[in-house]
């Protein structure tokens, strides 16, 4: 799994190859998804007497109107019946050639869940881990990485606070499976390649909402917050919504604390012909003395120690702050046009002290101090035109966008050796004074510039009353880039354009049955030469991942699920240990099935979940024996199983139960060592009643409930693994006023 890491070179790498990271930021078009694609899993959801909050609604002027609302939440109130697939716009799950999954805020809530990690924990194709050294949140979808900073919000890239997203704002995670660039654009970051994530914000009801909550997780931490919104005007036709929180204390681990401050406001108008809204949000992050990844030296992995134990040293934290705006407008034509634009900015200022600890099996070995501020500035937008016309008997659904984002980041570093380090009985030392600096520390300067531009072209046909969908799209991506020394000098600049292809075919023999197929690629900016190559500097061209997929959907109107088996392959790039040229050499190839269930079983009982069988084979590769090898941090299969149940003599009363099996990782491309397969027991209930005439829930949860010691995932870079999390006591009462 590969990983998101302080934007500068991390502090268990040689001071000389210490260079800038690039900084992971974009555009690109409404980023998407649709609902419902999960597995034999299930998981928890549904608020009982709570009001139900919906997505920014879309006035309808017509029954064939080419507006489309956002999907609604489909039976059992867990996931939706459909999303926003990119740049084609909010799509049902079943008129889809895609798998996606849309997770709501009814589930986000009744999980208790407190970032984004949390919520897509419930997707079977997923993992979740740490960055290198520092506590981002990073993923994988289908094996390949998502950093956090390529996530999307409504659709535009670089918008979002780095690092970790908290889920007070969130009103949809919507999980797009696989390679995606013509939907959404490249994603600048340099990940997700096997799948992207795209956070819808929340938008007022139609009912007036004013919720307090408190909440409690184990050690210490305590918060609150409040989510209000309101609707007034002729037709309601104006909305505000406000989400406020904070959370401070001690976490599971010792002596390891976080500090979470966030705000976010929501205003929209819906017109009959014109929609527009406006989102802006302010976020501080705090981690003080935060548990790090580790680095394995060898090829023998230690057990994980105890999940109490903290080898994160004393001065070490990591602290993020975020400011962002997005402003996006939709206007109908007529029934059967209509345009739209959206233009977002943000501003993300990081700074932290980072000493990943570098072992042997027995756990046993050193640090390194690394200290990096960090700026990043964005803005990105996108226009674009969507129209529906018939041409005899064949429907046609056209779309046409431009995008453009430009990025900045800035950073220093300053690196100092530690000491040495034992993992189950770590030693704490004062921080290591002096070392190594680069750059400008107090007023860092700009050693990164991206600039994406891109132009997209769809239509969807349809044939025999809509039996059948056939998808063809084409978009062209210009990524550019230039890459600045410490001292302000360039030292690479990089300017290439591509084109990436979507072909897509949905056949819906049964009213209840959709036969879909796809081929779709991914795209990203080439790697650079490292400093050990001698054509050091030199940025390869854009990777293009390729993907091939068929699949069946089913809806019983209250019980849907797919079955799925993809492949995708992605350019690798080496050094060549004769030549000394870094270049593009061998390939990732990841074939697997996924199967998905979700929806209400019967009446009181919901099911989210599913399986990955998984076959990541490394091919043609620099080194002869890798071939045939299994990619880094990638499990041959992976599930995650979840259920609630109403109970039927107690009204108001949801007991919950989620289970989570994962195969083991290899940690290098030799395949000589690997972290266990684990499994991992969540419980939780929640009670839902009138005190007052006043909606009140109570929710309780224990996460981990055996208190397992486990690594969860791989890295696969340096061979990083993170260890999971022990067991979490999570308490929390809303009330509505």
């Amino acid at each position: 799994m590969s990983t998101a890491r302080p934007s500068a070179p991390s502090a268990s790498s040689p001071a000389s190859q210490l260079k800038p990271l690039p900084l992971a930021v974009h555009l690109a078009l409404t980023s998407a998804l649709i609902a419902a694609a999960i597995v034999p899993t299930m998981a928890w959801a549904q608020t009982v007497q709570s009001p139900v909050t919906t997505l920014e609604a879309t006035t309808v002027t017509g029954e064939a109107s080419i507006a489309t609302p956002s999907a609604a939440p489909y039976a059992g109130g867990q996931v939706a019946r459909g999303g926003q697939l990119g740049v084609l716009g909010n799509i049902d799950n079943m008129d889809a050639p895609f798998v996606v999954t849309s997770f709501t805020s009814k589930l986000i809530e009744d999980q208790q869940a407190r970032t984004l990690g949390d919520v897509v924990k419930n997707d079977p194709s997923i993992q979740v881990g740490n960055g290198f050294g520092n506590s981002a949140e990073t993923f994988s979808i289908r094996g390949f990485a998502l950093n956090n900073d390529d996530l999307s919000f409504n659709g535009l890239y670089g918008i979002l606070p780095r690092q970790v997203l908290p889920t007070q704002m969130i009103e949809r995670v919507e999980v797009f499976k696989g390679a995606n660039a013509f939907l959404n654009g490249a994603a600048p970051g340099g990940s997700g390649l096997g799948g992207s994530i795209n956070i819808q914000p929340k938008r007022a009801g139609e009912d007036p909402l004013t919720r307090a909550t408190i909440d409690y997780t184990s050690d210490s931490q305590v918060g609150g917050g409040v989510d209000i919104g309101r609707r007034w005007g002729t037709d309601n036709k104006f909305g505000i919504r406000v989400n406020a929180a904070h959370r401070d204390g001690e976490t599971s681990v010792d002596d390891e604390n976080q500090r979470l401050t966030v705000g976010t406001v929501g205003l929209d108008f819906r017109g009959e012909q014109l929609r527009v809204s406006l989102d802006a949000g302010y976020q501080k992050y705090r981690f003080s003395q935060p548990r790090p990844t580790i680095r394995v030296i060898g090829t023998d992995v230690p057990s994980a120690p105890s999940n109490r134990t903290n080898y994160g040293q004393p001065w070490t934290y990591s602290e993020l702050e975020s400011t962002f705006g997005v402003l996006r407008a939709e206007y109908d034509f007529n029934n059967n046009w209509m345009g739209y634009a959206a233009a977002g900015v943000s501003h993300d200022r990081e700074l932290g002290d980072y000493a990943t600890p570098n072992v042997d099996g027995r756990g046993i070995g050193t640090f390194s101090r690394l200290s990096v501020p960090y700026d990043r500035d964005s803005a990105t937008g996108e226009i674009g035109l969507r129209g529906q016309f018939k041409t005899g008997a064949v429907g046609h659904r056209v779309n046409a966008a431009l995008s453009a984002s430009r990025i900045k980041g800035a950073t220093a570093y300053e690196f100092a050796s530690g000491g040495a380090i034992d993992i189950n009985n770590p030693v704490y030392i004062p921080r290591p004074a002096g070392g190594l600096i680069a750059g400008n520390f107090s007023d860092p300067d700009v050693t990164d510039r991206r600039r994406l531009y891109s132009v997209a072209l769809s239509d969807t046909l349809s044939f025999l009353d809509d039996r059948v969908l056939f998808t063809a799209g084409v978009r062209r991506q210009t990524l550019k880039q230039d890459a600045f020394g410490y001292d302000g000098v360039q030292t690479a600049a990089y300017n290439d354009s591509v084109w990436t292809p979507v072909f897509g075919v949905v056949v819906k023999p049964l009213d209840y049955m959709s036969l879909y197929a796809n081929h779709i690629e991914g795209l990203t900016a080439g790697d650079s030469a490292p400093a050990d190559a001698i054509n050091f500097g030199t940025t390869l061209a854009p990777y293009r991942t390729k993907q091939t997929e068929v699949g069946v959907k089913l809806d019983f109107g209250t019980v849907g699920g797919s079955v799925g088996v993809f492949q995708i392959e992605k350019p690798e790039a080496y050094t060549d240990v004769v030549t000394g040229v870094f270049g593009r050499a061998g390939e990732q190839r990841n074939r697997g099935i996924e199967l998905n269930v979700y929806g209400e079983a019967t009446r009181g009982v919901r099911l989210l979940g599913g399986i990955t069988f998984m076959d990541p084979e490394l091919r043609d590769t620099e080194v002869a024996a890798q071939n045939g090898n299994d990619a880094v941090g990638v499990p041959r299969y992976q599930a995650v199983m979840g259920a609630e149940w109403d109970v039927p003599y107690v009204n108001g009363l949801t007991l919950q139960a989620y289970a989570q099996r994962r195969g083991s990782q290899y940690i290098n491309a030799n395949n000589s060592a690997k972290i266990p397969a684990w499994n991992r027991f969540d419980l939780g209930a929640r009670y839902a009643t009138k005190i007052d005439n006043r909606n009140v829930v109570w929710r309780a949860g224990v996460d981990n409930v055996t208190d397992k010691q486990y690594w969860s995932t791989v890295g696969n870079d340096f061979a990083q693994i993170t260890q999971g999390r022990g067991r979490i006591y999570k308490l929390s009462m809303s009330v509505d006023f």
